[in-house]
């Protein structure tokens, strides 16, 4: 199905590229926000199953996909993501949205839910901490360590970083990497995971790195226990950027969430088993958009 894209106009003027899908005429949406350096490879086997049954918004962040640089490149906290996610509701004509996020996207929904309590139907967190990513990544606080430096190499020889980045990253090499830190090469695809690798490369060294300090110092520990919307948590099993344990905290902590933890799942649980993680989400979403979308069958397991 055809859809409508255009760009949101952020409170500082910053242009947000916007995609929506669906029904047009449809007040509410369901909304996916991606992880830092995504610009919506996890949301294939999602998106490929709600196409043309509900109405779907994807967006990207500022310096993500079709989104350029902002004009102050440190206007890339959580806070203002969650402002830029309701400026492109906004442009959409979408009044409220069922708000999925994946890895840092989960902070950025919680934070929309905070920021903006009315806009909000409901939750689906998917792979992803409420706060401080970077204290429990692996099961250590290696990461709050490490982005101090990485920050201050990136100030200093910029050119040499840049080229490892862009040449890097975008290789079979990477993705063999990847499998042995945390991707389950027996359940991902390469041709699923590669999009992510790719498009990494385009994202600038520099404001991935402030989106990455902002993310590690954002928490939303505090506003769980209120959520008054039906949650959708789904973990992966093995996942150490952002451990189950994180996943079964917040299931605990918000009042009447559903969890679902993926067997052998990692941080990629949505495109290593599609077909539970759509399931889960279809049913998910049945009595909050008043009807039973259509599924279609992942072609993976």
């Amino acid at each position: 199905m055809r859809g409508r894209e255009g760009y949101a106009v952020a409170r500082d003027g910053a242009p947000i590229y916007y995609r929506v899908t669906g029904p047009r005429g449809v007040g509410s949406a369901v909304i996916l926000s991606d992880g830092i350096g995504c610009d919506g490879y996890i949301w294939k086997y999602v998106e490929n199953a709600l196409v043309g049954s509900v109405r779907l918004l994807h967006w990207h962040y500022r310096g993500h996909g079709r989104t350029p640089v902002p004009p102050d490149p440190r206007r890339v906290s959580i806070p203002d993501c969650a402002d830029d996610l309701v400026s492109v509701m906004d442009a959409a004509e979408v009044e409220r949205g069922v708000l999925f996020g994946h890895s840092m996207g989960v902070q950025v929904s919680l934070e929309t839910f905070r920021r903006h309590r009315d806009r909000v139907i409901g939750l689906g967190l998917l792979c992803g901490s409420f706060g401080n990513p970077l204290r429990t990544l692996k099961g250590t606080s290696t990461g709050e360590a490490v982005l101090p430096l990485l920050a201050l190499a990136a100030r200093h020889v910029p050119s040499t970083l840049d080229v490892l980045w862009r040449r890097l990253l975008p290789t079979k090499l990477a993705f063999t990497l990847a499998s042995r830190i945390e991707i389950n090469a027996n359940l991902v695809r390469i041709e699923d995971f590669m999009p992510y690798l790719d498009h990494m490369a385009r994202v600038d060294l520099r404001l991935f790195i402030e989106m990455l300090g902002h993310a590690g110092r954002h928490s939303a520990r505090e506003i769980l226990s209120a959520i008054d919307v039906p949650t959708l948590i789904v973990a992966g099993e093995r996942d150490g950027f952002t451990p189950c344990s994180l996943s079964e905290e917040m299931h605990h902590a918000i009042p009447g969430s559903r969890f679902l933890v993926v067997e052998q799942g990692s941080h990629t649980a949505p495109i290593e088993r599609p077909r539970l993680v759509t399931d889960a989400i279809v049913e998910f979403l049945a009595p909050l958009l008043g009807e039973t979308p259509r599924i279609d069958a992942p072609s993976a397991p």
